[in-house]
């Protein structure tokens, strides 16, 4: 190995960011995406999730019904994603060059990047909220001093996050066990605070909640999948992240639904301080205590991916030199944006915040269609990876199929939206019940394969064979794959 890639794997800080992870710098476990995703998703904005099934008219076991259908069922895409990593060693969104077009793919980017923002405020805001239960200082201290720590934790990386994820895993085991037991043994059995039944329509718009939240993830997945060893079994990626993810969704929306079915106005700091105090004193001050970590992890995951996702939009007009420098630039500029609209924010944000995350989530939906149909129906996981940083490469500036069907899944959505301004003519005949997101993965999957049946993808195959070569070549020289053709075979 050359000192080049040793001191890329033994450095403090992680240098690698939209360029190819070589073989030779893989490591990892396939469980360890278990304990990543399962506190990614343990954290308060998913707790909120389950708030919902109540105001909708649903018991508390239909709530989690739904909960766990459309958990299970959204969940499906973020694990299938995961094994992307491995396979290619590519951020997740650099991929989407091969259906979209390197500079085609700035429109699914676009709203991926909002999309990171918007959750990035909504976890500052939760973590100053509970910070605020014991410490004195306002939102202009806390917002950019809780920003800083999630930046440092950014800009070192991949290696940190995933051990920090790691660690938070059983201490958030322990104390929500702990009072998921004791809320459930007494809040269970208060009167409930809303009338509540079956309803289809709720049930409905309970599952469809469920299910988008976890199809939000699948943007950025194999961003931290893609260090994992090329030979990784895509059963173990793909089962860890299902199991992970989906574990925390389903524990903590449960959770919310619970005691948003017998405490009047839930919110999540203030449930959890109240129930958690009747246990003991002091005790549900300390859970909240104990969320923030996790608040602030993920909002470096979702500051990172930010960084990987800005720095492949502009890599497709103009040549970006992957390095720490990059990196460090990408995120500096996510934090400042972030913090800012923080900021600006009303303090009735939780209505407006939500129709932002959904309407950014609308345009999110066509692309994991689109990008898993390639990747398992189409090309079935074999690129010509040194090709998708070649502008005037095979895969194109402007890839018409994959535009088009993402399109074409995106306009099919549109009678099936649900918003607070807007609420298409079958979500009318549906009594609200939004299901977009179903259309759009059916809509603009299925178009994508049938655009794609005459493809020949010979001349592809002989174009993988050169690029695995051009890759072996770069690897035994201590090389690594840059962003552009113009810096092919230049140290970073």
């Amino acid at each position: 190995m050359s000192a080049t890639n040793e001191g890329r794997q033994r450095g403090v800080i992680e240098t690698r960011s939209i360029d190819h992870v070589p073989a030779s710098e893989r490591h990892g476990k396939p469980w360890h995406q278990g304990p990543f995703w399962f506190t990614g998703n343990f954290v308060l904005v998913t707790m909120v999730s389950g708030f919902l099934g109540p105001t909708v008219g649903l018991s508390l076991g239909y709530a989690c019904l739904a909960i766990v259908l459309g958990v299970g069922f959204g969940t499906f895409f973020m694990a299938f994603h995961a094994n992307q990593g491995p396979t290619m060693g590519l951020p997740q969104m650099i991929q989407s060059r091969a259906q979209f077009g390197s500079r085609g793919a700035i429109v699914p980017f676009t709203a991926t990047v909002f999309v990171y923002v918007g959750f990035i405020v909504f976890d500052l805001v939760l973590a100053t909220q509970a910070l605020q239960t014991v410490l004195p200082g306002g939102r202009w201290f806390w917002y950019p001093f809780l920003m800083l720590v999630a930046v440092v934790l950014a800009v070192i990386g991949h290696d940190l996050l995933h051990w920090v994820q790691r660690w938070l895993t059983p201490i958030l085991l322990v104390f929500f066990g702990v009072f998921t037991v004791y809320a459930v043994a007494h809040v269970g059995n208060a009167p409930e605070a809303v009338e509540s039944g079956w309803t289809l329509t709720g049930f409905l718009i309970m599952f469809s909640v469920a299910a988008g939240y976890q199809i939000s993830y699948s943007v950025y997945v194999s961003d931290y999948s893609r260090y994992l060893p090329t030979d990784t079994p895509a059963r173990g990626v793909i089962t860890w992240t299902y199991l992970g993810a989906g574990a925390s969704a389903v524990w903590l929306m449960c959770l919310g639904a619970l005691l948003g079915t017998h405490l009047e106005a839930p919110d999540a700091v203030g449930s959890l301080v109240t129930v958690g105090n009747d246990l003991f004193s002091g005790f549900g001050t300390l859970l909240v205590l104990i969320s923030v970590p996790a608040l602030l992890t993920i909002c470096a995951v979702n500051s990172y991916g930010a960084m990987l996702t800005s720095a492949s939009a502009v890599d497709g007009f103009t040549p970006v030199q992957p390095g720490v420098r990059a990196r460090v630039t990408g995120i500096g500029i996510i934090a400042v944006l972030s913090v800012i609209i923080a900021l600006a924010l009303p303090s009735d944000y939780l209505g407006s915040f939500n129709n932002f995350v959904l309407l950014m989530l609308y345009f999110l939906i066509p692309w994991t269609a689109v990008n898993l149909a390639d990747f398992y129906l189409v090309r079935r996981g074999h690129y010509a990876i040194t090709e998708m940083y070649n502008p005037n490469g095979m895969y194109g500036r402007w890839a018409w199929r994959g535009l088009t069907a993402y399109v074409v899944g995106l306009l099919a959505m549109i009678p099936f939206m649900s918003l607070s301004f807007y609420v298409g003519p079958a979500a009318r005949a549906l009594d609200g019940v939004d299901i977009a997101f179903i259309v759009g993965l059916v809509a603009g999957g299925g178009l994508y394969v049938l655009l794609t049946r005459g493809l020949d993808l010979t001349e592809e195959a002989a174009r993988i064979e050169e690029s695995n070569r051009e890759l072996n070549g770069l690897v035994s020289r201590g090389l690594a794959v840059p962003a552009a053709t113009d810096h092919l075979g230049s140290e970073l």
